[in-house]
């Protein structure tokens, strides 16, 4: 899964916000997301093992608790995805720019008159 499908649901992108706030167990995440989005503590757990399944984030047992954490590999990735396309629109609007100024200083340059 490309990490802009990953990021592209709500609810992943709202754990992964709890989760930049610092470690949380899977019960913590499970509480505020359940509550914010309505849905089942499976339903929770099913995205939590798709971040871990696509570098966003990691897992560590803890005695009975599971403690999540932002993994920054997938932030990482999506990020350097996003620059690149940063990269190639910039260039491009550079020049739109460019053309804007040259178009608005051909409008106040008066022209010669042309002979009649």
């Amino acid at each position: 899964m490309h990490a802009l499908d990953v990021l592209g649901d709500p609810v992943r992108r709202r754990i992964l916000e709890l989760l930049a706030g610092g470690e949380r167990t899977a019960g913590q995440v499970t509480e505020v997301v359940r509550a914010e989005f309505g849905i089942s503590q499976p339903a929770v757990s099913q995205q939590l093992k798709v971040l871990r399944e696509n570098g966003f984030a990691t897992v560590r047992p803890e005695g009975t608790r599971r403690i999540y954490a932002v993994d920054p590999s997938g932030v990482d990735e999506a990020g350097q995805w996003l620059a690149d396309v940063r990269g190639f629109w910039s260039q491009r609007l550079d020049a739109l720019g460019t053309e804007l100024a040259r178009g608005r200083r051909e409008r106040r340059t008066p022209s010669p008159r042309s002979p009649e």
